[in-house]
Parts: C-alpha cells; sequence; structure tokens
C-alpha cells in the first residue's frame, strides 16, 4: 500500500463515528495481526528476532513519515491549517509525545521480541497467538487495578473468549516449554502497551504518536541486535517480502488503527476486539499455506465470535421507580 493511497484511506477512516472506530477498526487490526502471524513464522528460525524487529519497525517509521507529508499536502491544498498554539502549549505537547513515545515503545519493543524470540524458541504460531493473546485476561484486569468498572456481560463474553482461543490455538496438550515463557512475558508486556495507549492516545496526533513509539521499539532492537546478533544477509533478503509486510501493515497500517480505536473506546472492550487476530492467523494460515481447520478450531472461532458480540451488548441500567402522579 502507498503512502498515497493509505493517506486517502486516513481521510475517511478519521470522519467515522466514535462507534464505528470502536467496533470496525479493532476487527480490521486483528485481521492484520492474525496475517502478520504467517509472515512472522517464515521469519523465526531464518532472522534474529531483534533484527528482525529493528529492520520492521524502522520501514515502519519512514513509511508513516511518508503518510505524515502526504496528509500535511493534502490539508495545505484544501487550505486548512492547525489551530494557534503558544509555545508553552508546544513544549507540553513535545514532552508528552517524548514521554509517550519512549513508555509505549519500550512495552512494545519488549512485547515484540519476546513474541519473536519465543517462536524462535520452538512455541509454534498457534500457541503463540493464544498465549499473546491472554493480554485480553490481563488488560481488564489491569483496569479494574486503575478503578476502571466493566459490566457483566463483559467478563462472560472474556471467560467465552479464553475457552475460545483455546480450543482453537492448541490443539496438544498444554505444556510449557521456555518459548511459551517468553511468549507469557510478552503478552503482559502488550498489557502495559495497551493501557499507556489508553493514557496517551487522546492528546496525542496518531500518526506522530505511533512513530514516536516506533522510533522507541527499533531503537531497543537494533541495540540488542548490534550486542547480541549476527544476521546473516542472504537470509534477510529471503524475507524481505514478509519483513515489508509486517512493517507497512502489522505496524505502519495496524497499530495507528490500534491507537484510534483506543482514543475513542474502553481499551478492555477494544482487546477483547483484538483477540480475533487468533481466529484471523488460522483463517489465513488455512488460506495462504493450505493449513486443513479441524472441527474442534471451527468451534474455537465461533465461540471467539460470540465472545465478541456479547461483550458489545449494552449494559442493562437497573429500573427507576416511576414517580407517584401527584393529583391537583
Amino acid at each position: 500500500m502507498s503512502p498515497l493511497r493509505f493517506g486517502g484511506l486516513w481521510l475517511i477512516i478519521v470522519s467515522m463515528k466514535a462507534k464505528l472506530k470502536t467496533t470496525l477498526l479493532p476487527i480490521l487490526t486483528a485481521l492484520i495481526w492474525g496475517t502478520a502471524f504467517v509472515a512472522q513464522d517464515v521469519c523465526a528460525g531464518r532472522v534474529p528476532p531483534m533484527t528482525f524487529n529493528a529492520l520492521r519497525f524502522f520501514i515502519a517509521v519512514v513509511f508513516l513519515f511518508a503518510v505524515k507529508l502526504v496528509m500535511t499536502a493534502v490539508r495545505r491544498k484544501k487550505g486548512v491549517s492547525a489551530p494557534p498554539s503558544s509555545i508553552e502549549e508546544r513544549k507540553k505537547a513535545r514532552r508528552t509525545l517524548v514521554n509517550a513515545g519512549l513508555l509505549c515503545g519500550l512495552a512494545l519493543g519488549v512485547a515484540s521480541i519476546l513474541q519473536q524470540a519465543g517462536m524462535e524458541a520452538g512455541t509454534d504460531s498457534g500457541k503463540s497467538g493464544f498465549i499473546t493473546a491472554l493480554y485480553v485476561v490481563l488488560v481488564p484486569i489491569g483496569g479494574l487495578i486503575l478503578g476502571r468498572r466493566l459490566p457483566g456481560i463483559f467478563w462472560a463474553g472474556l471467560a467465552l473468549a479464553v475457552l475460545g482461543l483455546y480450543l482453537l490455538c492448541i490443539s496438544g496438550s498444554f505444556s510449557f516449554a521456555p518459548g511459551d515463557l517468553l511468549t507469557l512475558f510478552c503478552a503482559a508486556a502488550f498489557t502495559v502497551q495497551i493501557l499507556l495507549i489508553d493514557k496517551f492516545a487522546s492528546s496525542l496526533d496518531p500518526i506522530e504518536f505511533c512513530m514516536a513509539e516506533f522510533i522507541t521499539a527499533g531503537l531497543m532492537a537494533l541495540i540488542g541486535a548490534v550486542i547480541f546478533e549476527s544476521p546473516d544477509r542472504a537470509s534477510v533478503m529471503g524475507c524481505a517480502f514478509p519483513i515489508l509486510y509486517v512493517a507497512v501493515f502489522s505496524c505502519g497500517v495496524a497499530y495507528l488503527l490500534q491507537i484510534i480505536a483506543q482514543r475513542e473506546g474502553d481499551p478492555a472492550i477494544v482487546s477483547l476486539l483484538f483477540s480475533l487476530e487468533s481466529v484471523f492467523s488460522v483463517i489465513g494460515g488455512a488460506v495462504i499455506l493450505h493449513q486443513r481447520m479441524t472441527a474442534r478450531e471451527y468451534l474455537g472461532c465461533a465461540l471467539i465470535f460470540a465472545a465478541v458480540v456479547i461483550a458489545q451488548l449494552p449494559e442493562k441500567k437497573p429500573k427507576t421507580p416511576s414517580e407517584p402522579v401527584q393529583e391537583e
């Protein structure tokens, strides 16, 4: 996808109604992340995890920078300019952007490296998808600690989603290996990243926020790659297309959609929608890699879809007693 074409799509996205953003965008994000699991699995074992992440984050920064230039040119052509702000306001916005980029970037960098390292250590893509998606449990627990209240119907949907994820992703006995432990820590890091985005997203430009996050995560991965890894140039070039797909779509597009979705919605509800990435991961494997889905996997998909629908149901408000009619 070219930055120019995505720039046009971006105008449509930002003009969406809030309810549509909090429902459609997380599902689209999950679709992209789910298919990216296939690309990551192709690179695992061929490109070292920190090298892989440094490449994808820096390519994503270049893509988003091009998108930002396109959007600035479009606004200038239409005569739309940002509202004037004082020097103090600009300094405060820059400080917030730097803090958000550092904190979210560190969480994202740790999560991404651990996820790829777990797959390289032997955790297959199905189990990796299940363990990573456990952030759907950790995010609402983190929200409770921070004082967020969620309706009972959400917890029913959450339990159904975890059961569906298990049926979908775990085909044999569930025993923890070293790679699985790395992936569990990855889920915890993604939880921190989701909660931090909820804290900062409403006050920052989404594209600038995403770029700052990726620069931090990319620098972290690059330093680790220089110190600990010796990537083979031929292997990296052999994985050029999967790396490019993950960089442009999984990072450049999907993480940007994540920020937009979380600006409008509760992180616990949005993260439950993100769990659909496991469904799309399995479907992607069936379509792209011609892997056959079992009845157990179909049931898991159905349970996750049901969980998403249940979590979107409005909470029943307690009935208020009707006021007595006053006689004249």
